[in-house]
């Protein structure tokens, strides 16, 4: 073989190992086959249980995955407590008195260790409830890329900054707080549909029902009953997001907002006379259309920024680095 020959075969077996090497950097569907093939049913037992004994535990699951990717990526570290070289993320203000759920995180991850030691992540596990939590509720399927590793730190000031937009927020601001991590405005309206399910506290929606104009009156003398004022009475008081159906994954969340009865100042700027009503009516019309958009959308947000390779690490316990 000549060395023209023998470089152009080099450089091909280079290329194609280059290739390769970047394909298994990716996260994908079948990444546990071989290695935990029986994660996905697994997690959906834990999952399904409890939802089963909690309703609201399903969106809770899923706003767990949600405040995870949005703070540094897809990480695992909203999962992680307190050490003495880092405050994490569970006590910045998105998170305190409101994110649940970690115990059932801890639950799944005993099975999963049990069946499959030092494998599966943490960050992996929260992609795999945020789904099994929307089937418990009757929504849709998608195919949950894996393959994420687990950070060893949490950062409580990025969590306490401007990466998940608070229920004050302006359209602007929300589609701000999206592009940030890559999502358009188009996934912004999609993944707020996961408001269909789940209750929110009376802190959120109290400047709401009190003092904007575009909610129903009746709406809002119906929740300032359970939210009075001064603040302080009646803080952790709960109202469903989705008042209609808050126990069931669907489209009515756009249907409440066509009538002004969204329960957050964010919820109703879907519907405020921005370019981002015309979506909003059109999910309110097609359930499918929604389902279709909010599982994309779904697959996208669990795409942000994941630690894959060598960085990072699975942890043994989600609550603690290794």
């Amino acid at each position: 073989m000549g060395s023209s020959k023998i470089m152009s075969f080099s450089f091909l077996a280079c290329t194609l190992f280059l290739m390769s090497g970047t394909s298994l950097a990716q996260l994908t569907p079948d990444f546990y086959d071989l290695t935990c093939p029986k994660v996905i049913e697994v997690v959906g037992s834990v999952v399904k249980a409890a939802v089963l004994r909690e309703k609201r535990m399903g969106a809770s699951l899923l706003r767990l995955h949600f405040h995870d990717c949005f703070v540094n990526g897809c990480d695992g570290s909203i999962l992680l407590d307190d050490t003495p070289s880092f405050r994490g993320e569970k006590t910045a203000n998105p998170n305190v008195n409101s994110a649940r759920g970690f115990e059932v995180i801890d639950d799944i991850k005993s099975h999963v260790e049990r069946l499959c030691p030092g494998v599966v992540s943490c960050a992996d596990i929260l992609a795999i409830a945020a789904l099994e939590s929307v089937l418990a509720l009757g929504g849709p399927y998608w195919r949950v890329n894996l393959g994420r590793r687990d950070s060893i730190s949490a950062s409580f000031d990025a969590a306490n900054g401007n990466a998940i937009p608070p229920p004050t927020s302006s359209l602007d601001n929300l589609v701000r707080t999206f592009q940030a991590v890559g999502l358009t405005a188009d996934d912004m309206v999609a993944l707020a549909g996961a408001h269909t399910i789940g209750q929110a506290r009376c802190t959120s929606f109290r400047p709401h029902v009190y003092n904007d104009t575009n909610v129903d009156p009746l709406f809002a003398s119906l929740r300032r009953t359970n939210c009075p004022i001064p603040n302080g009475l009646g803080d952790n008081n709960l109202a469903p997001l989705d008042a209609r159906t808050s126990n069931h994954f669907d489209n009515s969340y756009y249907n409440n907002l066509l009538i002004n009865q969204g329960l957050l100042h964010s919820d109703m700027q879907l519907h405020s006379g921005g370019f981002t009503d015309r979506l909003v009516e059109e999910y309110g019309r097609d359930p499918i259309k929604f389902n279709v958009d909010f599982s994309a959308a779904m697959i996208k947000m669990g795409d942000i920024s994941p630690l894959m390779g060598n960085d990072g690490e699975i942890r043994r316990n989600c609550r603690v680095p290794n």
